[in-house]
């Protein structure tokens, strides 16, 4: 599952003043094809909801490695880093995950897991520091 974080427009960012606008992608054969309902983009909308955000789009497709792999341009592994090792206090499975976060066209990327409970619990781990990354996307200047 990918979160999509964006934020347009904005000329001086700070996490008060930022608004997040985001896109939601469920990435499953499964659910693409209708076998069975998208449980974790419905969670992660309405966790992005309660956090202020705007949801502009959400998707579900095929997971398609190469595909997948050419839309990651830049990666930031610390995102993935947190997300396991937070994940990992609550099942050793986590250790598995394919949890990411890069930088697309401009846009902050973040893979989550495709379980509901896991997929917001791991955004809530990386919840800070997003609109930080956010303005890294854009080129925003920050004082980091």
């Amino acid at each position: 599952m990918t979160a999509e974080v964006k934020n347009r427009g904005a000329h001086r960012v700070t996490a008060t003043n930022m608004q997040i606008q985001v896109g939601i992608i469920t990435i499953s054969d499964r659910a693409s094809a209708g076998d069975y309902k998208d449980l974790g983009g419905p969670a992660l909308k309405e966790a992005a909801q309660r956090g202020g955000w705007q949801v502009l789009a959400e998707a579900i497709v095929p997971d398609d490695a190469t595909r997948i792999q050419e839309t990651v341009r830049v990666e930031l592994p610390g995102f993935g880093e947190v997300m396991r090792a937070e994940s990992m206090k609550i099942t050793p499975n986590s250790i598995l995950s394919r949890s990411l976060a890069a930088i697309v066209d401009h846009a902050l990327v973040i893979a989550l897991p495709g379980k509901p409970s896991g997929a917001v619990e791991c955004l809530s781990f990386v919840q800070g520091a997003i609109p930080h990354g956010v303005a890294l996307a854009q080129g925003t200047p920050t004082s980091c």
